[in-house]
């Protein structure tokens, strides 16, 4: 496990330790918990974005695919 020294702002610091006094989690185990949910958002926010890249980059090519399949339905 790695130390870190981090500054949090006095209303966070506030608010988490009022959320903190009604439950039996301890500081750190609560710090650890958010840092870990927060890396789950940025890592979906991440291939969602990706993933709309790679989309717009296939889009002309899956269109032309698809003019091609229509194209097959009209020679018969």
């Amino acid at each position: 496990m790695k130390t870190v020294s981090l500054k949090i702002d006095d209303s966070i610091f506030g608010e988490t330790e009022k959320i903190l006094s009604g439950t039996k989690m301890p500081r750190n185990r609560y710090i650890n918990e958010a840092i870990a949910y927060y890396n789950k958002v940025q890592k979906r926010q991440l291939l969602e974005k990706k993933l709309k890249t790679e989309s717009v980059l296939v889009r002309e090519d899956s269109l032309k695919v698809l003019k091609d399949f229509e194209n097959i339905g009209d020679d018969n």
